[in-house]
């Protein structure tokens, strides 16, 4: 597997075993300290959060939806030495059927992460999502 296999794998995995919850294969995806960027949804400023800080917002945050769908693609993987910068476009969906019927909510945007890697071993240490637009029930 080349380096940029290998890093587009580390990102697929974040995303796939956030779909799954499996929380523990998460963290392992994440770099001890993160510098999340959830700006552009209107989530506060940038900040170096923890990675457990980070699966626990995202365990409650998505703990009442029935499922999540997270598709990523397009991806441009710069690499320098122990250092990564990854680009990609993504879709969320998360669904919770409820009474108004309108059980869908869509993120589509892109995604700038960073990773280092240690021991063969890559880490996202810096996670951005650019949001485009949200479709679907915003209330969810």
């Amino acid at each position: 597997m080349t380096q940029q296999e290998d890093i587009i794998r580390t990102v697929n995995q974040l995303f796939i075993f956030t779909d799954e919850r499996n929380w523990v294969e998460v963290k392992k995806r994440l770099a001890v300290e993160v510098l999340l960027d959830m700006s552009s949804m209107g989530a506060g400023q940038p900040a170096i959060i923890s990675a457990q800080q980070i699966v626990d917002g995202w365990e409650e945050g998505l703990k009442k939806l029935q499922a999540i769908h997270h598709q990523v693609g397009n991806y441009i993987v710069d690499v320098s030495g122990n250092e990564a910068d990854l680009f990609c476009y993504g879709t969320a969906s998360h669904y919770l059927p409820n009474p108004t019927g309108q059980n869908v909510r869509i993120f589509v945007g892109s995604y700038n992460i960073h990773l280092t890697q240690n021991e063969d071993v890559w880490k996202i240490d810096k996670f951005q999502f650019n949001l485009k637009y949200i479709d679907g029930n915003k209330d969810l």
